[in-house]
């Protein structure tokens, strides 16, 4: 039997309907990430605002620590989907230094 891709979603409004599992805030994204240590996780949906004063930076923290750490998360691609542009630009950029797959998407 074939594997079901994991597709992870972080945004606080959207569906994303191929996703698998969705987290609505940083604090439900960073606990579906580590849920997600060590497997591998086919796509990453990422929106950068979540709502009031929520972003997606504390996401990308974790991320950012598991590569510094030189233990990054294994993820085929990570989408970044956000209507502010400078915000899902820094996004891409920070995860770009870290080598993780990474680019801006519509979803």
């Amino acid at each position: 039997m074939a594997r079901r891709p994991v597709v992870l979603g972080i945004d606080d409004l959207r569906s994303l309907p191929r996703a698998t599992r969705i987290a609505r805030t940083s604090r439900e994204g960073v606990l579906l990430l580590e849920e997600h240590r060590d497997r591998e996780i086919d796509e990453l949906w990422l929106d950068h605002d979540l709502g009031g004063d929520d972003s997606i930076m504390p996401v990308v923290a974790v991320l950012e620590r598991a590569a510094f750490d030189g233990r990054p998360f294994r993820i085929g691609m990570i989408f970044v989907h956000s209507a502010d542009p400078s915000g899902a630009e820094t996004v891409v950029r920070v995860l770009k230094r870290w080598n993780y797959p990474v680019r801006r998407a519509t979803a």
